[in-house]
């Protein structure tokens, strides 16, 4: 079947927002008293989202103690949610391709609507995106649901649908849609290779990667 649409994944994916997932954790952590952790410390965790930075930056917390610091943590990553995040090397120049060629395009992200939509509302290139669905939309990933959706909204079929994610999730979600993937080693993976071996249906290494791979084999 025809091509007809690219759904992305969010952090990991389509943004860079570990720069400012990370200043929101070591904002928290000075506030407790203790040192910034580095970039490099944070940025394979951000994929797995709030409670797994708060159990990065605290450890093992009994359940009260650890919300409390997540909504914080929260708060303080709304407030300033676009200081440092930019869209990874070659997402602009794909989601041109993709408009010229006449394709949809849109997001399909575990992160809640309160954060995504300010977030993609800061980008230009955002602004053209078919479809942004959150989990408050369908059930999160890896369920099926949300790809399934957004195929509903999209008017479209999984079969023409190909989904692009950093997270073994992203794969096994788009599989159990029915949708060609692609996974991506540029995101925030715990090892370089880790990617390769989620039984996408192709495997990059940059975003730059992603339109000739689209166009040799879809196009």
């Amino acid at each position: 079947m025809p091509l007809r649409a690219l759904l992305f994944d969010l952090d990991g994916t389509l943004l860079d927002t570990s720069g400012d997932m990370g200043q929101a954790l070591n904002r928290l952590r000075q506030q407790e008293g203790l040192a910034r952790l580095s970039p490099e410390q944070i940025r394979p965790h951000v994929s797995n989202g709030a409670n797994a930075l708060i159990k990065l930056g605290f450890g093992e917390l009994p359940a009260d103690a650890h919300e409390v610091l997540r909504a914080r943590f929260l708060d303080l990553y709304l407030a300033d949610i676009a200081r440092h995040t930019q869209p990874f090397p070659g997402i602009e120049a794909l989601i041109q391709h993709c408009l010229q060629q006449g394709l949809a395009w849109g997001v399909a992200t575990n992160k809640p609507w309160r954060y995504t939509e300010p977030l993609m509302s800061h980008f230009e290139f955002a602004t053209s995106a078919a479809v942004t669905l959150c989990p408050e939309h369908a059930k999160p990933k890896p369920d099926p649901a949300m790809l399934l959706l957004a195929c509903e909204q999209l008017q479209c079929s999984p079969a023409e649908v190909i989904y692009v994610g950093d997270h073994q999730r992203d794969i096994e979600c788009g599989r159990r849609a029915g949708m060609a993937t692609i996974a991506v080693g540029y995101g925030f993976t715990q090892h370089p290779a880790e990617h390769t071996q989620w039984e996408a249906t192709f495997a990059v290494a940059e975003a730059w990667d992603i339109w000739p791979l689209v166009k040799q084999h879809y196009l």
